[in-house]
């Protein structure tokens, strides 16, 4: 799943790490994530929603296309 999480983080200038401490998740998840290996659970998306004040659909990309019928 794509995801904007490495920009909005670049953007207010965190590490990985302090991003994981916000959410309590480890380093390598917030790695995970970014690098696409790692889809995030529900609760956590909205958690990551919920830190940088926008909507899900916002951050995450689920690269969904619907079919014509």
């Amino acid at each position: 799943m794509k995801n904007q999480l490495h920009v909005l983080r670049a953007k207010r200038r965190w590490s990985q790490g302090v991003l994981a401490e916000n959410l309590g998740v480890s380093r390598q998840s917030i790695n995970a994530i970014e690098t696409g290996k790692y889809d995030p659970s529900l609760p956590l998306a909205f958690k990551i929603s919920r830190l940088f004040e926008m909507p899900i659909e916002e951050i995450f990309d689920d690269e969904f296309e619907a079919m014509d019928e």
